[in-house]
């Protein structure tokens, strides 16, 4: 199974970051592998762990703000494992190239 999972403390300004990264601990420390993407956090695992981990996600998002916005996208197919990788390669099979972009930018 796949999740993405995007968790928003309301209340606590327009720059989320430090929150976000606290609330990214968890689900580093779990045993799942997972995806940081600018818009949420990809995570493949089975349903149990996987509620698991966004549970404690949306606790600790609540524990620092009174108002938590958590959404979930759901993608579960029978049988089907590594989610996370062929997704996009299956796609990029497809388009007959690597899609696959990350932009670097360090600040000065």
């Amino acid at each position: 199974m796949l999740i993405e999972l995007t968790i928003t403390p309301l209340g606590r300004g327009t720059h989320l970051s430090e929150d976000l990264a606290e609330i990214l601990k968890i689900v580093d420390n779990s045993s799942l592998r997972y995806a940081l993407t600018p818009f949420g956090t990809c995570i493949e695992g089975d349903w149990d762990e996987l509620m698991a981990v966004v549970k404690l996600c949306h606790d600790r998002a609540r524990s620092f703000s009174q108002h938590v916005f958590t959404t979930i996208r759901i993608e579960d197919e029978a049988g089907a494992a590594n989610k996370l990788i062929d997704n996009v390669t299956v796609v990029e099979q497809f388009a007959a190239r690597p899609l696959h972009r990350q932009v670097l930018v360090q600040s000065e």
